[in-house]
C-alpha cells in the first residue's frame, strides 16, 4: 500500500523559509512516469498546485505564481522528496498536500486524488 506523508513546521515566522518533507512508502519515487507535486490550500480558497518533480529526477516544473519563491528536490535514498518556499508571508498559510500525480498541473493531481496518490497534508501557519 502506497502511502505519502507530509512533514514540517506547523508554525513559521514572517520571512523565513519554510521546508516541508513527503515521505513515500510502498514504491518508489524514481518509478513510473509520475509528477512528485506540492499543492496547498490556503484557508476559504481553493487548491493551488506549486510545482513538481518527475520520476526521472530529471526535470522540475513550476507554477508561475509559485516559481520565484519555490525549490522542490528529493533523495531518492530515502524515497523523500521536498519543498522550500521561500520568504514566506502570512499568505502562505495553508494546508500543504503532496501528491503522486499523472501530470504537472492540478487538473492531473485532483484526478488522481485518492489514497495512495495524496498525502493527508499539513498546516502551516506563517505568523509572528
Amino acid at each position: 500500500q502506497v502511502q505519502l506523508l507530509e512533514s514540517g513546521p506547523g508554525l513559521v515566522k514572517p520571512s523565513q523559509t519554510l521546508s516541508l518533507t513527503c515521505t513515500v512508502s510502498g514504491d518508489s519515487i524514481s518509478a513510473d512516469n509520475d509528477y512528485w507535486s506540492w499543492i496547498r490550500q490556503p484557508p476559504g480558497k481553493g487548491m493551488e498546485w506549486m510545482g513538481a518533480i518527475h520520476s526521472s529526477g530529471v526535470a522540475t516544473y513550476y507554477s508561475p505564481s509559485h516559481k520565484s519563491r519555490t525549490s522542490i528536490s528529493r533523495d531518492t535514498s530515502k524515497n523523500q522528496f521536498f519543498l522550500q518556499l521561500n520568504s514566506v508571508t502570512p499568505e502562505d498559510t495553508a494546508v500543504y498536500y503532496c501528491a503522486r500525480c499523472s501530470s504537472a498541473n492540478l487538473i492531473g493531481c485532483l484526478g488522481d486524488r485518492r489514497p495512495g496518490r495524496w498525502g493527508q497534508g499539513t498546516q502551516v501557519t506563517v505568523s509572528s
